[in-house]
């Protein structure tokens, strides 16, 4: 019998409950979630942005052969949605993949709007991406249009879309760390404690988080019943539209100016000869053409270089690096290139994504969300083991632990960027040597080919698991 595993990460919406059945994404729909998904399969919006690519491929289907849920709960339908290949999540996206599934949002609102339908939340979560380009995958979301009820994800999409956007482009300040902490986004009372007096005055700042924030002050404790108030003074959709046209607006004038951060030049600025430099083009392109690769990681991406020629022989690509503004940029460039093959997220690897929400299962760790087939660790040990300071032997461990293929480069300490990291430090990593770096790779791994470039310090490793 084929094994049925849950998404804890849907387990909260009562309606319906998403599952994994034979590599297949099912969704199991109460009664009313049913009715719902009749309306809403029945508008034109709905397949337009299907075939669009802004909504996931979904059809109704029958329970799955061997199917078995135990489960208080009795289904009415199923449906069965298209495979993402690589879950992320909006703590891990840089500024403009956040503002552009803000855009969507609002997109999909006011289509639906036009057809007496919206969306009942607003949860970042609700968008996945195919390389550059993000797509909505909560289906049961888009509800009928309740008469005379305001938008009640307004709220929602302020605290997970508009507060951090806001923050990062009017403060600088990153919004990553606060959306992993927060899982259901920054409170507006929260929101007005970066803000100075001053910053009242930029767009959307007033009404959209000030106002909220003593809103939410004034009622917190009130025994009134703010949503039949509301529905009785009544909301027009003409009202929910304007709101929502005004926020769209608001948004695409965002923008981050930061220009400069500490690696996100490094191309321009590495070490390397020209000579090196394609010599190690040539080094990975020669492991990536050996054999069609499923998944690959590329850690410490930078500007994607890498990516790239890994998405030549790839179904697809994560590129990850902790640096905002290298990520930032190479998104740009895959969605100048309509990229549907590689996946830019922020990522430090020395502090990766956890298991959060209840019970440390509603949002997967990295390693949680399917390993990768080959990794690329280009330029990035001397951080670990230097910056980070994560043991020699400790990250080679890490690696084993997925039980992929690496291409690995190891910089010795005479290389300039080496000699940059060591800067007034104590030189106390003995284990950062090639010898000893050389020996823990071989007791797991199994050194298929290597090669020193022409400069001396820096040696490429493809290895592979040893059986």
């Amino acid at each position: 019998m084929a094994l049925t595993q849950f998404d804890p990460g849907s387990f909260r919406d009562r309606t319906n409950r998403v599952f994994y059945h034979n590599e297949s994404v099912y969704r199991a729909l109460s009664q009313e979630a049913l009715r719902q998904w009749e309306t809403l399969s029945a508008t034109k919006f709905f397949s337009r942005c299907i075939s669009e690519g802004k909504i996931i491929p979904t059809e109704e289907t029958g329970p799955p052969e061997k199917f078995e849920m135990s489960s208080t709960q009795s289904w009415a339908a199923f449906l069965k949605h298209q495979m993402v290949p690589f879950i992320s999540y909006p703590y891990e996206w840089s500024f403009g993949m956040l503002k552009d599934a803000a855009l969507l949002q609002t997109e999909l609102l006011l289509s639906a709007l036009e057809e007496d339908m919206i969306l009942k939340d607003s949860s970042a979560f609700n968008f996945q991406w195919l390389g550059a380009k993000p797509f909505f995958i909560d289906v049961p979301s888009f509800v009928r249009l309740p008469e005379g009820e305001p938008w009640i994800g307004y709220r929602q999409f302020c605290q997970m879309f508009l507060y951090p956007l806001m923050l990062q482009a009017y403060k600088d300040i990153h919004f990553q760390p606060l959306l992993r902490g927060c899982i259901d986004g920054l409170e507006p009372e929260n929101f007005s404690k970066f803000l100075s007096f001053r910053d009242i005055f930029r767009r959307g700042i007033f009404m959209h988080g000030y106002l909220q924030a003593k809103a939410q002050t004034k009622y917190a404790d009130t025994k009134e019943d703010i949503r039949t108030n509301l529905h009785a003074v009544g909301f027009s959709k003409k009202l929910i539209k304007n709101n929502i046209g005004n926020l769209q607006k608001l948004i695409q004038g965002l923008t981050w100016k930061q220009t400069k951060s500490q690696w996100a030049h490094y191309m321009n600025e590495h070490s390397y000869t020209d000579f090196d430099h394609e010599s190690k083009k040539s080094f990975v392109r020669s492991v990536i053409m050996l054999r069609p690769w499923n998944l690959v990681w590329d850690i410490g991406c930078n500007v994607g270089t890498f990516s790239h020629i890994a998405a030549e022989n790839a179904r697809y690509v994560v590129a990850m690096d902790a640096d905002y503004l290298a990520i930032e940029y190479l998104y740009q460039e895959l969605k100048k290139e309509k990229n549907t093959k590689i996946l830019p997220l922020v990522c430090n690897i020395a502090d990766p994504s956890p298991n959060i929400g209840w019970r440390g299962l509603e949002r997967k760790a990295l390693t949680g969300r399917g390993n990768p087939d080959i990794i690329l660790c280009l330029a990035l040990i001397h951080h670990l083991v230097i910056t980070a300071n994560i043991p020699l032997n400790e990250f080679i461990s890490w690696l084993a632990g997925l039980g992929s293929a690496v291409v690995i480069e190891f910089i010795t300490k005479d290389d300039p960027m080496v000699k940059k990291l060591l800067r007034n430090k104590e030189d106390i990593y003995s284990d950062y040597e090639i010898g000893y770096f050389e020996n823990c790779l071989s007791k797991i791994f199994y050194v298929k080919k290597c090669e020193r470039l022409k400069g001396g310090n820096r040696i490429l490793y493809f290895a592979e698991m040893r059986a």
